[in-house]
């Protein structure tokens, strides 16, 4: 136990603080207000999440971080289905970001994926923070974002081989599992249930 945090498995008793830190986290990041508290709660249900990798960071019995991982899959040019993992969202507590524990939530939870087989990761992420984790442009493997045009090279579609050589020879598209393409209503609905926030439209939101 490093500095007081220890990494651990979620439990049914971390679900609401684990909800509140995520909305916390990303409120006003990505879009006024956020959705990723309730797509938390939905995946939780999904048939490709992976309760070994729903982890979360304490330090000194606080809640500071939380990361949850799903199956996914390569659909190669070949023909194949070559299953890999995705996260997200991956949180870390406002007052406590851009403290390097992202990254070390982050790394613990790869070290668990490939113990449990995952041979690569395939991500929607900002390269200038996930390639200090080794991850690279999905494109300059040959694998496509679902719907990028077939030359095209989404900077946001990023991979990771687990195992070394995992993706050799392989090219195609990345579908992101379903579970992450919500009901906006059902996510307005859901933040009801929180206490209200101020939504603000802000420079550099996606949404």
């Amino acid at each position: 136990m490093k500095d007081n945090i220890v990494i651990r498995r979620e439990t049914p008793a971390d679900y609401a603080a684990v909800e509140d830190l995520i909305r916390e986290a990303f409120w006003n990041v990505y879009r006024p207000g956020c959705q990723e508290h309730y797509i938390a709660h939905v995946l939780r249900r999904d048939p490709d999440f992976v309760p070994e990798l729903d982890l979360v960071m304490e330090r000194s019995g606080e809640l500071i971080g939380h990361i949850l991982y799903m199956r996914a899959s390569i659909t190669a040019d070949d023909g194949r289905e070559i299953p890999v993992m995705t996260f997200g969202p991956v949180s870390i507590r406002p007052d406590l970001q851009r403290q390097g524990l992202g990254k070390r939530l982050l790394d613990h939870s790869m070290e668990k994926a490939e113990e449990l087989g995952a041979g690569a990761l395939c991500i929607e992420g900002n390269i200038a923070f996930y390639g200090k984790s080794g991850f690279v442009t999905a494109g300059t493997r040959g694998i496509r974002y679902q719907g990028e045009a077939e030359q095209g090279s989404a900077p946001y579609a990023l991979l990771k081989e687990l195992r070394r050589g995992f993706l050799d020879g392989v090219t195609g598209i990345y579908h992101t599992p379903r579970g992450y393409d919500i009901d906006e209503h059902a996510a307005e609905a859901y933040d009801l249930r929180f206490p209200p926030k101020e939504k603000l439209r802000l420079p550099g939101q996606l949404f």
